[in-house]
This record gives C-alpha cells, sequence and structure tokens, in this order.
C-alpha cells in the first residue's frame, strides 16, 4: 500500500503525540521537585493533588496512543527541552517563583498542544476522533491545574518579594476561577477524577468502536487514497488488536472459558488475517475491494458479539476489578510494543 497524504498526517499527529507525552513526564518530574523544595503546606497539598492527577492523565495519554494505533518517537528539541528544564528544575539557578513560573508554562503548553490535536483529530477522520476522545478531560484537567498555580506564584512570589504572606483570599479567588472554568465546561473536567483504571473489557470495546468507525468510513468513501488510508489503518489496528489478545487475554480467560471456545476465538482471528492480506493485496480502486471489505466487517462483527457477550461475562464471573486491570495493563503493553514492531516515526 502506498502512502498518501492523510497517512503522512497520521504519522505526525503520532509525533505530536509523543511530544505531549514527553513533556507529560517531564511534568510530573518538575513536581516531584517542587513538592521536594516547597515547605508551605497549603501549597505542597495541592501539589500532591496535582501530582496524583498528572499521572492519572499520563495513563490516559498512554491510552489514547495506543488506541491511536500509530507509534511515534518525540522530537529531538522536545527531548532536548526536557533535559535542560529537568537541569534548571533540579539547580539553584532558578528561584522558586522562577521554577513555578516555568511549570506554569508547560501546563499551558500541555493544554494548548492537546486542543489542537482533537481538533486535527476531527479533520483527519472520526476514527481518530473516536481514539482521542479520552483526551478531552485531560485537557481540561490542565487547564484546570492552571488556575491552581497562578495562585501558587502569586504566594511564592510575594514571600520571595516582601517576606510576607500574600492576601488570605488567594485561594478563594483560584476556587472561584475554577469553578467558574468548570461551568464552560460542564462536568467533563472531573468526569473521570473517580474512575478506576480502565479494565480489559473497557480496553478491547474501544478497539472494537475504533475499527467499526473505520469500517464506516471505507464503505462510505469514493476517494481510492481515502478508502485505502482507511484499510491501512483497519490493518493494523486490526493486526495489533488481534496480536495482542492472543499473547494475553485468550490464554489468561481459556480455563474459565473453556477450550472450545476459546479455541474457536483464535480460529476466528487466522481467517480475519487471511481475509486482511487478500484486502491487501488488492486495488482500493477495484469493483470486489469494497465486497471483500463487507465480508471483513461481518466476520469482525461476529467475533466482537462474540467477545462482548459471553467472553466478557466469563471475564466478569471469574476476574476480580484489580485482575481485569491488570489484565488490561498487560494487554495495552503488548499492543504497544507490537505497533511499534510494526513502525515508529519520529
Amino acid at each position: 500500500m502506498v502512502a498518501t497524504l492523510d497517512d503522512t498526517k497520521r504519522s505526525a499527529i503520532a509525533v505530536k503525540l509523543a511530544d505531549m507525552k514527553a513533556v507529560q513526564e517531564l511534568i510530573i518530574s518538575n513536581e516531584e521537585k517542587l513538592l521536594s523544595q516547597v515547605n508551605d503546606q497549603e501549597i505542597r497539598q495541592r501539589l500532591q493533588d496535582m501530582l496524583e492527577s498528572d499521572r492519572k492523565n499520563l495513563g490516559v495519554l498512554e491510552t489514547v496512543i495506543v488506541q491511536y494505533g500509530v507509534q511515534g518517537e518525540p522530537r529531538q528539541v522536545t527531548q532536548q527541552l526536557v533535559e535542560m528544564t529537568q537541569q534548571m528544575m533540579q539547580g539553584s539557578d532558578l528561584s522558586l517563583y522562577d521554577k513555578f513560573a516555568q511549570h506554569e508554562l508547560f501546563k499551558h503548553g500541555q493544554v494548548m498542544t492537546g486542543i489542537m490535536l482533537h481538533k486535527a483529530a476531527q479533520v483527519v477522520g472520526a476514527d481518530v476522533d473516536l481514539a482521542f476522545g479520552p483526551l478531552n478531560t485531560v485537557n481540561f484537567e490542565n487547564r484546570a491545574h492552571q488556575e491552581q498555580l497562578k495562585g501558587m506564584l502569586e504566594q511564592v512570589g510575594t514571600r520571595e518579594l516582601t517576606g510576607q504572606e500574600a492576601d488570605q483570599g488567594l485561594w478563594a479567588r483560584v476556587q472561584d476561577a475554577m469553578a467558574a472554568f468548570s461551568g464552560v465546561v460542564g462536568s467533563v473536567v472531573t468526569q473521570t477524577s473517580d474512575k478506576q483504571d480502565m479494565n480489559i473489557q473497557d480496553v478491547i470495546r474501544l478497539d472494537h468502536n475504533k475499527v467499526n468507525t473505520l469500517f464506516t468510513e471505507l464503505l462510505q468513501s469514493d476517494d481510492p487514497q481515502k478508502i485505502q488510508e482507511y484499510f491501512g489503518q483497519i490493518y493494523k489496528d486490526l493486526s495489533a488488536h488481534a496480536e495482542a489478545e492472543e499473547q494475553v487475554v485468550y490464554p489468561r480467560v481459556r480455563s474459565f472459558y473453556g477450550n472450545n471456545d476459546t479455541q474457536e476465538l483464535y480460529d476466528e482471528q487466522a481467517e480475519m488475517k487471511q481475509m486482511l492480506e487478500e484486502i491487501k493485496a488488492s486495488s482500493p480502486s477495484s469493483s470486489e475491494f469494497k465486497d471483500k471489505v463487507r465480508k471483513l466487517m461481518e466476520a469482525v462483527g461476529d467475533h466482537i458479539r462474540q467477545e462482548e457477550s459471553t467472553m466478557f461475562a466469563a471475564i466478569r464471573n471469574n476476574l476480580s476489578d484489580a485482575e481485569t486491570e491488570q489484565l488490561a495493563t498487560e494487554f495495552k503493553a503488548a499492543k504497544s510494543q507490537i505497533q511499534q514492531k510494526m513502525g515508529t516515526v519520529s
């Protein structure tokens, strides 16, 4: 399959996602360093809460990257910026105020990058927009963090300049600003704040929803290049999904789902892989291309219905919440490694 313009766009988005992940890791490192340098208990508690939120949001970012299905590497300039910032945050050249100011700038940049990626996803395709859905909450939480950091800057800066405390109404103003912001965006800011980590059913269902969207996009298009682009992503997504399931999920469920039912899932995926290769060898402009895709979609649909009904029920009945969440973590890790072997862009 030849590369298309939109393949290039998808690759560029993958690199920007990798940049965002590198900056998120830097943000976490910054907050750990700031915590070790701050004595004020009010600021320490707010930083600790922010750190926990940012660790969770790193996991959300990693899920988005795996769901997106195109792996990228952060740009060299981003890696250099991260290394330089880590040195400055650890050293004594910057005052505490300067360090908080730098941190707030990174938060602002992360907000804008997240919003830009969301807009780009809407342009590229419905499947990308679907994969990027969880990014919205990360964007809004980062924006709320900015309001808190403004209050920390005011408090720390006033102390450094005067040796005295800032206006006692400071945190009330911060809370008012956050409440006003939350009112604009509704409940999105906190919609996942109390949610446990996704379980294996959640993660597999996300994959199923995305590939169904890709099938719809392909069958509705009359542009051979777009058709090839969509099939290229279907090929990558189904291949990585199937291999990760065969490595992690099916061996885990065989003991309670049953040998026959589990083997049926293996056999269905073997047939699916054969169909993928046949379609890959066909021309997107040929009359039979979409017919073959429809047959693949029907086979995948049957497979999805079995997994989401009987296999999911077996998992719910035999694994604890912690076990299903751990299985999801292992599945995502395996899928990420598979995607990297399939090709990483930088």
